[in-house]
């Protein structure tokens, strides 16, 4: 590569790297922009230089997403691009490596695009295997195990290292998910990860032995207790799941969660006494298996709670050693007469009445059709009569489905029974018959039901579970989903119930509608509109037996009849319930809870003060009836003792489906928030949370469930009928959160990515054109396109946004040429920036998780404004956002 004279006198890289660093702390990252790229070009060896640059720059800085060092790589990125002569390949070989080698020496950098821009300058795939496989075991030496995993993956070496070297110490430091993604995609790697986690999960393993091994092994005091046994079988059977493995890879998770089953098997029995007996011993058979650990702890705990008869009928039924047995049960067995010995498994043989006892009905939901108005659908030809019956314009169906419960010792569980009910009959598809479960005629009947839109379809969460569970028994709904119409889900009106708060004129008296009760989910609902709940004794059945008994239908009718009943007295009296006219209106978005707070609003009732007592109820796991002081710490007026001041970013959240205006707020000021769906099971919420350690924000009738869950202090409860932003306010100011002007927009609302890559002008100007959203000959700035964009304030600077300390940065390389999509699949949202706002914004922001385009305007001043209470303002902080604050009231 030749040089002018005035290159080969070349620049300083050690004064250029003053200059940087000088920049950089006053974070004028404009001016170092216009530096960086001015002097790169008079290097008069640009690559060594910037080596030296580099290795003058400081290390890794605490609380920094990014260090100076990766700023200066992706501006010198940049600059290559304008100097395509400037590459590895025009040098000598001994020269080009021994660039290579310094450049490793400078690969302890955590941040991502620091890695991946000095890989990519310096051609470090193309380094001898064997060289990179020792820098890598050095950084392992050094306990920079983080930095030697995330190396290991962009260089694929997973194969060349030891899973164990590199696993281990990840785990035990709670980087659990770094060593999911060292494994990712190798198989042997992925076994071998499992195996070692489920032989942890065995009895005998310490963990304290393990962690003495690994002494430098930083990590925090909740990560401490988390790597227990419960919390390692969950991990285990879930990457199980996730690799797709053979579960015969790990014996000690599935032992311990069948015993975790047994457990609540008999606190279910024979504490709680919500199973019957029949129900508990087709469940043990189920969970004990073959194992005769788990045998053994079945008659040890028989004796306990039960005494030796029962205890000895069930270890006779095993033939468990003499040896394992306790002393009582042994001595029984040889006293025991043969005509007890026996253990009489069916509880069944007494012949079962279709009416229940008086008893029975006077205390729950009782069906209005005799039993000959039950029909089991088990052939082509039940199944047309069916189809006969419920295939009509105008119909309403009750559906629900059952299916065998599994502990969660099984990954999917499949439906047994589908109950469809009309006013006078009701119909049960067996899905466990042979030859009729899978036939096409049943699916059809089944896709042409959920289709017509004129036939209306009752149901009660169903897209939770009912519907998930029917896609687990017919693979072909996944490769082809249902279509759904015509339906009516029951629990989005019970939501709507439950934030009414109105007691029915003239329904039942001794029920009011949201106060708190036992029941729960469609037994609630059923007690709160019909006067009685429902029979939940059978719910726990073994669905895949046959034949069914005659309790077991009755619970089956009675789950899918009792939504006809249900539906009929709501739309009939849909004000009694505060309930609009219409039923159908109703859904389970966050823009329905809106217009009914909005409704409230206009009616002149306070959504501040009237109900902000209640708001946060639970956050300390106080009792119902809190006093003064409590309700002042739980509902945000002065941050909860024991909370620390936190910046957004170490505050992690998960937000029920009914909070996502509060999501969205608190991911505009820096916050992590997971939002989950409304088709999404709430326990989706405690899994999120157990796994990740995030706080739960939910409102209504989760709440109770949830906080069992996850513990005392981890799930808040809030008032869905207050304004999203006083919701957060709340949430900010309970924990002690403390945003800064810097933290605004720091994270993608959209999808809560906090990585985005930056686009100059120019670039985003040929990608409109290339894809055909700016016509060639459209170079002019209209005034209709000057008034597109509501986002757009005053002119605006050319450098990185306030928040650029606070986030991730990618590089353009990362962005596939062709079809301008992110190594993530998600491609550039280019049709939602309006073609006139090019002239006037000089950089655009694109999250590299959705696409979604970003660019500065007056959001910043509206944002500050509603939030200013809370934020942690300095004085240069105060002057940065007094202009667009300024301007966002003007236009308010």
């Amino acid at each position: 590569m030749s040089h002018s004279p005035h290159q080969a006198m070349g620049l300083d890289p050690t004064v250029l790297t003053e200059e940087l660093l000088q920049l950089w702390s006053f974070k004028d990252l404009q001016t170092l922009h216009i530096v960086a790229q001015h002097s790169f070009s008079k290097l008069s060896e640009p690559l060594k230089d910037l080596l030296t640059v580099l290795e003058r720059c400081p290390g890794k800085q605490k609380g920094r997403s990014q260090t100076v060092s990766s700023h200066i790589l992706l501006e010198f990125h940049t600059w290559m691009k304008e100097h395509p002569q400037v590459n590895l390949s025009s040098l000598p070989e001994d020269k080009a490596t021994a660039l290579q080698h310094r450049a490793l020496g400078l690969l302890t950098d955590t941040h991502p695009s620091f890695a991946d821009n000095l890989i990519n300058i310096y051609q470090l795939n193309s380094c001898d295997r064997a060289t990179l496989k020792q820098h890598v075991l050095n950084l392992l030496a050094l306990h920079n195990y983080k930095e030697a995993t995330g190396l290991s993956i962009k260089l694929n070496l997973q194969n060349e290292l030891s899973m164990e070297e590199i696993c281990v110490p990840l785990v035990l430091g709670d980087k659990l998910a770094l060593a999911e993604s060292f494994v990712a995609g190798q198989s042997h790697l992925e076994q071998q990860l499992v195996a070692l986690l489920d032989s942890w999960c065995h009895p005998t393993c310490s963990m304290e032995e393990i962690r003495k091994q690994f002494p430098h092994v930083s990590r925090s005091k909740p990560s401490t207790n988390q790597l227990n046994s419960k919390l390692l079988t969950r991990h285990v059977l879930r990457l199980v799941d996730k690799f797709k493995l053979d579960k015969g890879l790990c014996p000690n998770a599935l032992h311990n969660r069948r015993l975790d089953s047994l457990r609540f098997l008999m606190y279910k029995t024979f504490v709680e006494k919500s199973m019957t007996e029949e129900n508990w011993c087709d469940h043990v058979q189920y969970v004990v298996g073959d194992d005769l650990e788990l045998q053994v702890h079945l008659v040890t705990k028989l004796e306990q709670y039960c005494g030796l008869q029962k205890a000895c009928q069930w270890s006779l039924r095993y033939n468990i050693p003499k040896d394992r047995l306790p002393l009582g049960v042994w001595e029984m067995q040889q006293s025991l007469p043969s005509d007890l010995q026996q253990m009489p498994l069916s509880q069944s043989a007494q012949p079962e009445e279709w009416v229940p006892s008086q008893a029975h009905q006077q205390k729950f939901y009782q069906l209005l059709i005799p039993q000959d108005k039950v029909h089991l659908v088990d052939t082509l030809e039940a199944l047309q009569t069916c189809r006969n019956t419920l295939l009509k314009d105008g119909v309403i169906v009750g559906v629900d489905m059952e299916w065998q419960p599994t502990f969660g010792c099984a990954s999917t569980q499949q439906v047994a029974l589908i109950q469809l009910a009309v006013s006078d009959q009701v119909f049960l598809l067996d899905l466990c018959a042979r030859g009729f479960s899978h036939h096409p005629e049943t699916i059809n009947f089944i896709r042409s039901l959920f289709a017509e839109q004129k036939i209306l379809k009752l149901g009660y969460g169903m897209a939770v579970g009912d519907l998930k569970c029917l896609s687990a028994t017919w693979h072909k709904l996944l490769e082809e989903p249902l279509k759904l119409a015509g339906m009516l889900d029951l629990l989005n009106v019970h939501q709507k119930i439950q934030r009414s708060k109105v007691k029915p004129q003239n329904g039942p008296s001794e029920v009011l509608v949201g106060e708190d009760s036992a029941e729960k989910g469609l037994s609630l609902l059923v007690q709160q509109v019909l006067g009685r709940p429902l029979d939940k004794t059978e719910q726990m059945s073994n669905w895949e037996k046959r034949p069914l008994r005659i309790t077991q239908i009755r619970y089956a009718v009675a789950d899918a009849y009792c939504l006809l009943d249900v539906y009929s007295v709501l739309s009939s009296k849909p004000e009694q319930f505060g309930l609009p006219a219409d039923l159908h209106s109703i859904s389970s978005s966050q823009s329905e809870a809106s217009a009914d707070k909005k409704r409230k609003e206009k009616q002149g009732k306070p959504t501040n003060q009237a109900s902000g007592e209640e708001e946060c109820q639970g956050a300390q796991g106080v009792s119902s009836t809190p006093s003064d002081t409590e309700k002042g710490l739980l509902c945000g007026k002065k941050p909860l003792e024991g909370f620390p001041p936190l910046p957004p970013q170490q505050f992690r959240v998960v937000c029920d489906s009914m909070l996502q205006g509060l999501g969205r707020y608190l991911r505009c000021l820096g916050v992590d928030v997971v939002m989950i769906e409304g088709t999404d099971d709430h326990r989706v919420a405690a899994k999120l949370a157990q796994a990740e350690g995030r706080v739960i924000l939910t409102c209504g009738q989760p709440f109770q469930t949830l906080r069992s869950q996850v513990g005392e202090g981890r799930c808040l409860s809030l008032d869905s009928s207050e304004k999203a932003r006083d919701q957060a306010m709340r949430i900010l100011k309970h924990f002690n959160i403390r945003p800064t002007p810097n933290d605004i927009f720091s994270r993608c609302q959209a999808c809560n990515s906090d990585e985005y890559v930056s686009i100059p002008q120019e670039h985003m100007t040929r990608m409109l054109k290339e894809k055909g959203f700016l016509p060639e000959q459209d170079d002019t700035l209209r005034e209709s396109d000057q008034q597109e964009d509501e986002n757009l304030g005053p002119s605006v600077s050319p450098a990185l946004p306030r928040y650029a300390l606070r986030c991730r940065w990618a590089s353009l390389l990362e962005l596939d040429p062709d079809t301008l999509s992110f190594p993530g699949g998600a491609p550039i949202q280019l049709h939602t920036v309006p073609p006139g706002l090019l002239p006037r914004i000089p950089l655009f922001y694109v999250c590299t998780r959705c696409g979604k385009v970003f660019w500065e305007g007056s959001h910043f001043g509206r944002v500050f404004s509603m939030f200013q209470e809370v934020l942690q303002v300095t004085d240069r902080d105060d002057e940065t956002a007094a202009e667009p604050a300024a301007a966002a009231a003007q236009q308010n």
